[in-house]
């Protein structure tokens, strides 16, 4: 018998196993697999089977003539959007305000989690995760609305700083503050719910670790660095990778909610601008072609961040 025919038998035989496996795996875990059946047909119907539709970036899209009778425009609505005035600053605004939530909010729910770690009175902890959870489960409309009120030139904030001798003005309307504004009520909005995940790896941590280190003489300070922290690095990597990878994908329905004409200079972002062009203009194929530039950068950065962890560390997605 030839070297190909034995190496051929060999793998049909590893595949054959393979799929042995799987087929134990289902039959064990059967009931399993059938509570992620609704998963999959969700996924399957409202985000695999829509993406047919990104072709019309590359198509003079009609209604009327539907998808596959619109005639092909090639990369038109790519060069419209790349040479528009509106291009420079939507990028802009977009990784300003990605870069700022995250620098501010991502490591707000790693300390949260390790404060609450240390405190030992349980009622307490519990009545501070539920303050700080309480905000992610209010309706986004809601707490725009709030910020609205309170920003207000009659609202909480000019009242506090009336006090102050700081003269009352409608905060939204200044192009210089939507940003911390923006920032300030989201990390407010979040950083409870974030961290949740961060105290979960806290929880797996080996105790026998900090008694040890206790005997070594090390303090609550030297504990936090060599043990807690070490103990949820592959956490916080693997959180900081899907983070770089949205950083392009600023929520719009804030932005829409809270946005001015007045503030376009600093809170117009990819996404609101697709809003605009596409719904509001009935401009669906540039608005399209303007969602898939920020999916195609949002993809090549979560590759490169993935890739860059693997070299770094230990931890990858893939």
């Amino acid at each position: 018998m030839s070297e190909l025919q034995i190496n051929s038998e060999f793998n049909s035989k590893r595949k054959i196993s393979t799929w042995e496996k799987i087929g134990k795996d289902i039959k064990r875990n059967k009931y399993i697999y059938i509570m992620a059946i609704p998963m999959i047909v969700f996924f399957i119907l409202f985000c695999y089977i829509p993406m047919y539709g990104v072709i019309i970036a590359f198509k003079d899209y009609s209604p009327t003539l539907g998808i596959t009778g619109s005639p092909w425009v090639g990369l038109k609505h790519f060069s419209s959007f790349f040479h528009s005035m509106y291009f420079g600053r939507t990028i802009k605004n977009t990784f300003f305000l990605s870069i700022y939530s995250l620098l501010w909010g991502f490591p707000a729910a790693i300390i949260l989690a390790l404060l609450l770690n240390e405190v030992r009175r349980d009622k307490f902890k519990r009545c501070v995760q539920t303050i700080t959870y309480l905000p992610h489960f209010i309706s986004l409309v809601v707490i725009c609305g709030m910020i609205i009120d309170f920003t207000g030139t009659d609202g909480l904030l000019n009242s506090i700083l009336s006090i102050f001798g700081v003269e009352p003005q409608n905060w939204l309307t200044k192009p210089e503050w939507f940003r911390t504004i923006y920032i300030g009520s989201g990390l407010w909005q979040s950083i409870g719910w974030d961290s949740i995940i961060y105290l979960a790896a806290l929880s797996g941590i080996d105790p026998t670790l900090y008694e040890a280190a206790t005997i070594d003489g090390a303090g609550r300070w030297k504990q936090l660095l060599y043990v807690t922290l070490p103990g949820i690095s592959p956490t916080i990597v693997t959180m900081l990778i899907l983070s770089i990878g949205g950083l392009m994908s600023v929520g719009s329905e804030k932005i829409i909610l809270l946005y001015n004409p007045l503030t376009y200079e600093t809170s117009d972002v990819i996404s609101s601008y697709v809003y605009r062009k596409g719904l509001i203009n009935a401009n669906y194929s540039f608005s399209t072609a303007v969602g898939l530039f920020e999916s195609a950068i949002g993809f090549i950065l979560l590759v490169f961040a993935n890739q860059l962890s693997k070299k770094i560390s230990d931890t990858s997605l893939w």
